[in-house]
């Protein structure tokens, strides 16, 4: 647990870094454009590589040693930030720039993420699993307020420049804990592992590992089941991500959104806090994995049925209080459930299973809100002099409202309906 420790710190300040650079690189595109093309542009460029790619990236994880896989992820990653750093020195940097480097820094994600997760096992006996997933989404949550919060203080005043070298400092130092330790060698040895291929043999080789983690997971199907869960879940958390700041500033202005985004970083990082004491039991782990859905499910609901500030507050704190139990937990379940030597491409798997969801939803969510929903729920829409107007009120934003209210309800609904199904009930039977 101490060399995790060790190595999760060096993480925190890679992630924090990461968070400004991300912060700032967004200011700079709308500051440039505008545009909310441009911006929506600018997450397919992070979401979409690692759907594509992160089959092939686990297999190799899988194959590879996991800290110098991570090492030289950071390597790759450190270029990236002094190129751009570079190009800001010199002159403005031009949008295109930005997508580029975003494409080949999400790239290098898609190997370093599940390296590092694939090494928490053999980091971390497995009582104190909870503890380190905990750890793990308390990073998290320390990421999504300090790197924001920072950056927009300080942004003004050192420039992009500047946040790139913090960036890179940041980066430094989670460098130096890698080098500094020993874990995470391969698994396995295969005679492919011995053997110089042919490139038509590594395709063939790496195609037989990716089927192997389809194949693991159809073996069990109480996985297979968690990951369907996971997708619809994602889905629908897909239409929150796309339509959360529009609702948020039908009701309230730019600067109190800041502090609606700040609370929620809090409210995740208490939640993470509370995980990484949680002393789980296997009967109850499925158990609070729903029970977090179906509150989250709730917290949505509750932020969009009425055109409430207050109500948006309680339904993001609750929402975000909530994930770290979804994510941590399930995380739990495939360490302990997935052989060590195929973690990585399970979890670059359903990564990219998970992933390709949210974009999606992405795509529907804003059309059926502005062409749809916002009509409807106008205050000369068909729906607004009838029960479901009278409820969550007319309007601008109550079009997007009920299509939270909606989208809770089904989340809350999903995990109800899974708590009954038995080869998911069946995870919990056995250590």
């Amino acid at each position: 647990m101490f060399i995790f420790r060790i190595i999760w710190l060096g993480q925190l300040f890679y992630l924090i870094g990461i968070s400004m650079t991300s912060f700032a690189l967004n200011i700079s595109v709308f500051r440039q454009t505008g545009s909310a093309t441009q911006f929506a542009l600018l997450m397919l460029t992070c979401t979409i590589p690692p759907i594509i790619i992160s089959p092939i990236a686990g297999t190799l994880v899988d194959q590879w040693d996991r800290r110098m896989t991570m090492i030289i992820a950071h390597i790759l990653t450190g270029f990236l930030t002094l190129s751009l750093l570079v190009i800001a020195t010199i002159g403005q940097i031009e949008i295109w720039q930005i997508y580029l480097i975003n494409i080949f820094a999400s790239i290098i994600g898609t190997f370093s993420n599940p390296a590092y997760k694939a090494a928490i096992t053999s980091l971390v006996p497995a009582e104190e699993l909870s503890r380190a997933s905990g750890m793990v989404q308390l990073s998290m949550g320390i990421q999504q307020i300090v790197g924001p919060l920072i950056a927009g203080a300080i942004l003004d005043v050192i420039h992009l420049q500047g946040i790139l070298t913090i960036d890179f400092l940041g980066l430094l130092i989670a460098l130096t804990t890698l080098i500094s330790v020993k874990f995470g060698e391969k698994i396995h040895q295969t005679e492919e592992n011995n053997y110089q291929p042919s490139i038509s043999f590594l395709w063939h080789v790496l195609w037989r590992d990716v089927t192997d983690g389809w194949t693991y997971l159809i073996k069990c199907p109480g996985l297979t089941s968690l990951v369907i869960i996971l997708i619809v879940y994602q889905f629908s958390i897909g239409f929150v991500t796309v339509l959360f700041y529009p609702l948020a500033l039908s009701l309230t202005t730019p600067s109190e959104l800041g502090k609606i985004v700040f609370l929620s970083g809090i409210s995740m990082i208490l939640g993470s806090l509370l995980m990484s004491i949680w002393k789980y039991q296997w009967q109850n782990l499925i158990t609070t994995i729903l029970i977090a859905m179906s509150l989250s499910g709730m917290a949505i609901a509750i932020g969009g049925s009425r055109p409430s500030l207050l109500q948006m507050y309680i339904g993001t704190i609750l929402f975000f209080f909530n994930t770290p139990f979804i994510n941590g937990m399930i995380q739990i379940l495939f360490q302990t459930r997935v052989a060590e030597n195929l973690q990585g491409r399970v979890f670059a798997l359903t990564g990219a299973i998970s992933s390709a969801a949210i974009p999606l939803a992405s795509i529907i969510a804003a059309p059926l809100s502005d062409y749809v929903f916002e009509p409807l729920m106008g205050f000369d829409g068909n729906w607004s002099k009838a029960l479901i107007g009278q409820l969550i009120g007319t309007g601008p934003g109550r079009g997007t409202g009920l299509l939270f209210v909606i989208v809770g309800c089904f989340i809350t609904t999903t995990a109800i309906i899974a708590s009954q199904h038995p080869k998911i009930r069946q995870l919990e039977l056995a250590e």
